[in-house]
């Protein structure tokens, strides 16, 4: 069985298109432990859409809230406290696709953040990257945090645009492979990931 929880290195960069993708590849359960903007709606309703194989299971988020703001302030906004303790694994036989919430250094509550829940799940760990103004100092930065934290990373998945001359710094600093790559799409439909997740089960072989 295996477990990978996909991270970023920030809001919307694609954690949820590369775990739709990985349930897909994998045959994987989906999990998104804390979720906030529900009003909105989830991004497990998202990945329910995208996924069509018949054995990956959406187990339900441990927190949701209904504001679309950082997960401690959503949940000071509804009476509660996160706690690490209380966001355990859902139980199964499959493998399990984790994802975050933001990136690394979110705040669950005032001591806590989304890289404690990753180093208390002690998973292997995807990163999602996308280019745009400053990513190269927030993709570096967040590997820097990954490798000092002793998280076992997989690798990076680049979402977006490509820019080689962006990407080739990060690659040869951040040090943490290429895994591989979702470009824009004009529409994310179950096909799109169906495609991805062709390649995606070859690289994780």
């Amino acid at each position: 069985m295996r477990q990978i929880f996909v991270t970023g290195i920030g809001t919307d960069v694609g954690k949820t298109i590369v775990s739709a993708v990985l349930a897909e590849a994998l045959q994987a359960d989906y999990w998104k432990p804390v979720q906030t903007g529900t009003a909105f709606g989830s991004d497990t309703e998202k990945v329910k859409k995208l996924v069509t194989n018949t054995t990956t299971v959406l187990h339900p988020e441990t927190y949701r809230f209904d504001a679309y703001i950082a997960p401690h302030a959503a949940a000071a906004a509804e009476g509660m406290r996160m706690e690490l303790d209380s966001i355990k694994v859902p139980e199964t036989k499959n493998n399990l696709i984790v994802e975050g919430a933001g990136g690394l250094l979110v705040p669950l509550n005032d001591k806590i953040f989304m890289l404690d829940l990753i180093k208390k799940f002690n998973m292997e760990t995807i990163l999602v990257a996308q280019n745009y103004l400053g990513s190269i100092n927030h993709t570096l930065l967040s590997c820097e945090l990954l490798r000092s934290s002793g998280v076992k990373v997989l690798g990076i998945v680049m979402t977006g645009t490509e820019n080689p001359v962006s990407e080739e710094i990060v690659f040869r600093h951040g040090g943490f492979p290429f895994l591989s790559r979702i470009n824009r799409e004009a529409v994310i439909t179950p096909e799109v990931i169906r495609k991805y997740a062709d390649v995606f089960a070859e690289k994780l072989k």
